[in-house]
């Protein structure tokens, strides 16, 4: 049941447990009502007149249904449709089934609320959400029973707005997001009276009213990931009338409250704002970013803030198809990862640490798996959005000065998800493409940390089997699971530290890291071509099957992981047996049969499906280790093929709806981006970008220091004669950061 006594005010940054806490009184509720009245105009929510070009207005290109129809056994993408600012704090969205992980599918015809989650992924379910809901008539909150249908042809579903009308209420609901919180603006077409219905999960929300009836608070402490006992999305309601009567339940262990207002009038505007530290901060998030302004003037704004964002790619000779793929897909890379700090009453930058409970200094983000977002997302933010990449680094520092350790996989605090610890990436390819902005000393310490001392990868940080990988030179089979993975990952990831520490003039270190990054040879096999599982003693891991799953490897089997050293091509195609034979290997890898044995999984999983329904033979780019792998045809002196199969995956694994696997928080969407772009960062860490003809005529980039690069290419293809820059010549299908990101025109010339 509710606690729905009206506390004193208490310490709100106290950090004893949520059930000794108060979080808002009734006078502080009333005041924020009244602040909300008194509020101008906010940086984030000043009037913006709206744009009228069709060119300007990318936003209404997206379709935030791409990759929603998805399921546990088959991906598509396995997204959300998400309303919400680029890197919001704050994700809107719709729930169609109760719970977390899967909640919503396009197929559902009926909506169960508006939703405020927190989920990167179905797989690691949701934290902190609560879910909202304008009724009519009769409801007794319960989360299926209160579903109503919904007319999807009528509904507009926008990164910027969500518009629905809710068939069953005869209800007209439309969500506007800022950064950090929402306004939801109701009109009632029906005769019988208006409800809104919040239906929090997990344990007592410490709910409160206000004596006014126009404003209450609560507390959403539900966390699938282990956080911290002082962990809680904190909400602010206010009203633009008062209630009549209000009503609590507790359906499927949820806490559901149903305010009914009376007849005096059929709208209503509810404004949200949320927060990770408190109530008061979330009450001062709303005065800021929602304040009095009108649904027009925020909803304008918010298409101001995306098209902002989306015209830094501007494209030429699109099909329609073409450009909803691909403003879809920068949609989906603008999401996360996610801010997690907030501007308090004093105007400092400060966040609840999901690593030491407290509230810190400095900014914070959280909600990213480097395993599936270094092979394109950071180096696509690198071009396009270095000044935000600055401070996203910089939140992954605070985080290893916080709790110790730089994180394997924060969503919010440290979590073991995946193999190795692909931050070494993410700003080993910060370094050598010079940005800057962040304490690299720091980021340093802490990246040599995990590489050289045992951590505690089970909760998320150090890397799996150091001590052996120390002392052998590889992870043996016998003693960590999916060895192969790890080593060739810590391998990568040595490389990747060695030129950080090259930049910083770390010379022993430098030598000691790079001498260790030709590891991976110790686990390849020369009698069989592939990297493989190797064992405490020296010997294979047998019976060798290279279309067989897991074992040594990680979703995937040897010929997924088979050219995984990213860092040292050149290494691998010599151990292959030279260029032509290299070629052969692609070849074979792109045309065979796609057929699997489930191996160690011992059942089918959603990767191998979707592998084995796209004609791509064992290359599965449903899932994110075989991402570089086209691009190694042009360092086996075959760019024609890099630019062949790289133009049908475009084609023919995106689409306007769907993705062929997890999307990922922005990998899969990356990597589309860069590759249509005509550039692909090969192997992070280095500097340079491996060339492909785009896939449009032309594409302008709005470079952030005033310039532009332009990426052209011929009407019709015919044979790729040269590739230039500025006039000149790019040798071996190659150009660095410093001179793509410095502008100019890149053009792709035919014979």
């Amino acid at each position: 049941m509710f606690n729905i006594t009206l506390p004193m005010s208490q310490n709100i940054a106290d950090d004893s447990s949520l059930s000794r806490r108060a979080f808002l009184s009734a006078t502080s509720l009333a005041a924020v009502a009244t602040g909300l009245l008194k509020s101008s105009a906010n940086a984030a929510t000043t009037e913006v007149k709206a744009d009228t070009d069709k060119d300007s207005d990318l936003v209404s290109l997206v379709n935030i249904l791409q990759g929603t129809n998805s399921s546990k056994e088959f991906s598509r993408g396995n997204t959300l449709p998400i309303a919400a600012y680029p890197f919001g704090m704050a994700h809107w969205t719709l729930q169609s089934q109760p719970g977390g992980g899967w909640f919503f599918n396009p197929n559902d015809n009926r909506i169960q609320g508006f939703r405020c989650t927190h989920q990167l992924s179905p797989w690691l379910s949701d934290y902190g959400y609560a879910t909202f809901m304008p009724v009519t008539g009769v409801c007794d909150g319960d989360q299926t029973r209160r579903a109503s249908s919904y007319n999807t042809k009528d509904a507009v579903l926008l990164p910027h707005h969500l518009v629905l009308n809710l068939l069953r209420y005869q209800v007209s609901a439309e969500l506007i997001p800022t950064e950090r919180c929402a306004l939801i603006s109701i009109k009632n077409q029906s005769n019988d009276k208006l409800g809104f219905v919040f239906d929090v999960p997990g344990e007592n929300p410490l709910l409160v009213l206000s004596a006014d009836k126009k404003s209450l608070s609560f507390a959403s402490v539900f966390n699938a990931s282990g956080m911290h006992g002082a962990f809680a999305t904190h909400y602010v309601l206010t009203f633009s009338r008062a209630w009549e009567s209000f009503v609590k339940t507790n359906p499927n262990e949820s806490h559901v409250g149903i305010l009914w207002f009376g007849s005096s009038g059929p709208d209503i505007e509810v404004r949200i704002g949320t927060s990770f530290i408190s109530a008061d901060q979330a009450a001062l998030n709303l005065i800021r970013e929602v304040g009095s302004h009108s649904a027009k003037s925020l909803c304008t704004y918010g298409a101001y803030v995306w098209n902002s964002h989306l015209s830094r790619m501007q494209l030429e000779g699109a099909s329609a198809n073409e450009k909803t793929t691909f403003y879809s897909c920068m949609y989906r890379a603008l999401l996360f990862p996610r801010i997690w700090h907030e501007i308090d009453n004093d105007n400092k930058t400060v966040h609840r640490s999901a690593y030491t409970k407290n509230i810190e200094s400095g900014v914070m983000y959280a909600d990213h798996g480097y395993w599936d977002v270094y092979r394109a997302w950071y180096p696509w933010m690198s071009v396009v959005f270095p000044e935000r990449l600055s401070e996203i680094l910089q939140g992954w520092v605070n985080i290893s000065k916080e709790g110790g350790w730089l994180p394997q996989f924060p969503s919010p605090g440290y979590r073991a998800c995946m193999t190795g610890t692909l931050i070494d990436a993410v700003f080993g390819d910060a370094v050598v493409k010079g940005i800057s902005g962040f304490d690299l000393k720091t980021a340093y310490l802490a990246l040599k940390k995990h590489a050289t001392t045992p951590g505690n990868p089970k909760k998320g940080y150090g890397r799996r089997g150091i001590e052996e990988y120390m002392k052998m030179g590889y992870v043996p089979a016998d003693v960590i699971r999916q060895s192969a993975a790890e080593t060739t990952d810590s391998a990568y990831g040595d490389y990747c530290i060695a030129q950080v520490a090259k930049i910083l003039e770390q010379k022993e270190d430098y030598e000691f890291f790079i001498k260790r990054s030709e590891n991976w040879r110790n686990l390849f096999d020369t009698s069989t071509g592939f990297i493989r599982g190797k064992n405490s003693d020296g010997s294979w891991v047998e019976p060798f099957d290279p279309i067989s799953w897991g074992g040594a490897h990680v979703e995937g089997g040897p010929w997924q992981h088979r050219f995984d050293v990213p860092h040292n091509p050149e290494g691998l195609i010599e151990v292959l047996g030279g260029r032509e034979n290299a070629v052969q290997a692609l070849h074979e890898m792109l045309t065979m049969k796609p057929v699997f044995h489930v191996g160690s999984y011992n059942t089918e999983i959603h990767e191998m499906s979707e592998m084995a329904a796209v004609p791509f033979g064992q290359y599965a780019h449903s899932n994110q280790p075989v991402h570089h792998v086209l691009y190694l045809f042009t360092e086996a002196g075959r760019s024609d093929l890099t630019d062949y199969w790289v133009t049908r995956v475009l084609k023919e694994l995106y689409t306007p709806t769907t993705f062929c696997g997890d999307e990922d928080t922005g990998s899969m969407a990356a990597w589309y981006l860069l590759s249509s772009s005509g550039f692909f960062s090969a192997c992070p860490g280095k500097s340079k970008y491996t060339l492909t003809p785009p896939l449009f005529r032309k594409i302008t980039i709005a470079l952030p220091n005033d310039k532009k690069l332009m990426i052209t290419r011929d009407e019709k293809r015919g044979r790729l004669k040269e590739i230039r820059f500025n006039g000149r010549a790019c040798e071996n299908s190659k150009i660095d950061h410093l001179h793509l990101t410095q502008g100019g025109v890149l053009e792709f010339v035919y014979t």
